[in-house]
Parts: structure tokens; sequence; C-alpha cells
């Protein structure tokens, strides 16, 4: 004589709501559905869709313990949907649109200006060619370019707006940009 088996006394046990069941398997789903997309808040959006599925039809699913595998699958599903609901927008024309190529900067303009810019801080005084080259090529602070000279951050702050404007003015600058 076989015993009959209530699966439904077994699998209330497992996951007693449909809450705890996304508490508990919240994570590993969401791996899947990233696992799915490119795009993480994409996954996320899926995997809501797919738990929506899941509540709906929670009552109706038997087995509680291949719960897993019923998300799984409406994970799949709805993203071969989205997938294929995706719209392609085709246009006939006589000739196919060429992009203009954007061209890539001369490399040997980018060095004479590189040239023209340190042979300009080099005719700065001392002291403000020390605080440009802190501030701007070293990417100190304010405060750090203040400490390692030892002076005070307005100090800083004002020598360096007199170097940039020098820089501005300068001649050289002006015909290498």
């Amino acid at each position: 004589m076989t015993t009959p088996v209530c699966t439904s006394a077994s699998t209330a046990a497992v996951f007693p709501s449909f809450s705890s069941y996304v508490r508990d398997r919240g994570p590993v789903l969401l791996r899947t559905a990233r696992s799915l997309t490119a795009n993480p808040n994409d996954a996320e959006d899926l995997l809501q869709t797919a738990l929506t599925k899941t509540y709906l039809a929670w009552e109706r699913i038997e087995d509680h313990r291949a719960l897993d595998g019923y998300v799984r699958r409406a994970l799949v599903n709805t993203r071969t949907s989205q997938w294929r609901k995706r719209k392609v927008d085709e246009y006939v024309c006589e000739e196919i649109p060429e992009l203009d190529p954007i061209p890539a900067p001369d490399p040997a303009e980018a060095q004479a200006l590189r040239d023209a810019m340190w042979r300009a801080v080099l005719r700065l005084p001392a002291r403000q060619r020390a605080m440009v080259v802190l501030r701007y090529y070293e990417d100190l602070s304010e405060a750090q370019t203040a400490e390692v000279l030892g002076v005070s951050v307005g100090t800083v702050k004002s020598a360096v707006s007199r170097a940039l404007a020098k820089l501005r003015e300068d001649p050289d600058l002006a015909v290498a940009a």
C-alpha cells in the first residue's frame, strides 16, 4: 500500500509566503537576470516582471520546491518577448547614408601645443611656475600646494590666478591654439 504525499503541507514549510521566497531567493534570481541582460537596471526590471508573473500564479504552483525553475523560465520567456518586441526602424533610401568621419587630432599639433605651453610656463616667475606645476601638472589641491610651498592657501589662489592670466595673454599660446 502506498501512502499519499501531501505536497502542499511539505512546501508550506519551505516558502510559507511569496515575500519569504523573494527575500530568500531574490539575490540568486537577480544574478540569473543579470546574465540575461547587459544592463543591471534592465536585469532588475526583468526580475520584477518575472516575479510579478510568479506572484499571479502563486496559488496554482503545486510544488514550491521548483519555484526557482518556474521563475527562471519566466525570466527567459520575458527576456525573449522583450527581444522580439524590440522595434527596428528601417527606411528605404537611394543611397546609404555615410557618416562624416571625425578627423583624429594630429599628434604633431598636440605635441606642438604641449611644447608651447611648457615654454610659456617656464617664462613665469619661479614662485608662480612652482604653484602652477603643483596645481595642474601634479594635480595637488590648493591646500596641498600651500603646504608643500609653506605659504597660505590665499597666496596660492592669488599667485595661480595671476599666472593663468599671464598664460592666457601669452602670444605663443594664442598662435599655437
